[in-house]
């Protein structure tokens, strides 16, 4: 009894090699193109997340820009828009308490963040030094301080004993420093080919000018999204308000829209306007919610590109 060997067959003399169900597959399967009905799902899937998002900030600023009348007959937030009027922001611009918290969160996010942003980079191309004096001491110090803090009582105590209460610098000083930016920073400075900083060093260039010629141009990516995460982390600070100051007129934007959505008081100037039936207090809760938001959502899309090259470069150079 003879036993047959099957054998594949031959790819022809001469020509390209025809593919049979032994050959192996060109590609993963996670790499084959999706399906018709994967495509749907995904689709399907993102625009509920969208739906998600967008559904309730529609309604907040379908909300802030209607009249009494068709928030009453609505019983409260308005989903479909009538009787458009922007009393509400007019009313909360025109000067008084929400007008300068407004002045006091701008100023104290483009101060803070200009001093924070000074910091975390000159600390942080200090740290990517090889040859820096005590680098490595300062860097394990810098990391303690994420996992262990002094906690809020000796913070307090602290500013108090610096005089920074009831002041502006309360707002920025105490938190003017994430070691995570920094250490962010740090990764992407040292992914930089040090040919470069070598060859500026040897035509006479200081330490200053590498980093302000060089190392920073090269590091626009990073440099927008830390300065976007400092930004966003003033605006939409709160907590600093509420413990070192006293004073109701210093109070950022942040801290007046606690108040209303608590509905502990209506911002100075406003209130003769609500209890005429002018003024709707709902539309001025929306209104101040929306002012809070407006500067994050025109500044994320200007520096959303910079994300995926300023955080992963980072994170994988780090």
């Amino acid at each position: 009894m003879t036993t047959r060997v099957l054998e594949r067959p031959a790819p022809p003399v001469g020509g390209a090699a025809r593919p049979s169900r032994w050959a192996a597959p060109a590609r993963p399967v996670w790499e084959e193109p999706p399906t018709r009905a994967g495509l749907t799902a995904k689709a399907g899937l993102l625009v509920l997340a969208c739906l998600a998002v967008l559904f309730p900030l529609w309604i907040v600023v379908v909300t802030s820009v209607s009249s009494k009348r068709t928030i009453t007959e609505a019983g409260g937030l308005v989903v479909v828009p009538r009787d458009f009027t922007l009393i509400a922001y007019r009313e909360l611009l025109s000067g008084g308490q929400v007008t300068r918290a407004v002045a006091v969160s701008l100023g104290v996010t483009l101060v803070g963040t200009l001093f924070s942003m000074t910091v975390s980079v000159l600390c942080a191309y200090g740290l990517s030094r090889p040859g820096s004096v005590g680098h490595r001491a300062i860097l394990f110090t810098l990391m303690g301080t994420m996992f262990f803090g002094a906690g809020l009582i000796p913070t307090y105590l602290l500013v108090q004993t610096l005089g920074l209460t009831d002041t502006y610098l309360a707002l920025i000083l105490p938190s003017a420093v994430s070691v995570f930016n920094i250490l962010v920073l740090r990764a992407f400075f040292m992914g930089i080919s040090p040919e470069l900083t070598d060859s500026a060093r040897i035509d006479g260039a200081g330490d200053l000018r590498i980093l302000w010629t060089i190392v920073m141009p090269l590091s626009r990516a990073v440099i927008a999204v830390i300065t976007l995460f400092y930004a966003v982390g003033y605006w939409s600070a709160w907590f600093n308000a509420s413990i070192y100051l006293n004073d109701q007129t210093m109070m950022p934007l942040q801290n007046v829209l606690i108040q209303l959505a608590q509905k502990q008081e209506i911002p100075v100037g406003l209130g003769q306007a609500v209890k005429a039936g002018n003024l709707s207090g709902l539309a001025v809760q929306m209104a101040v919610m929306v002012l809070a938001l407006l500067p994050v959502a025109v500044l994320s899309p200007f520096v959303q590109k910079h994300f995926k090259k300023g955080m992963l470069t980072g994170a994988v150079k780090g």
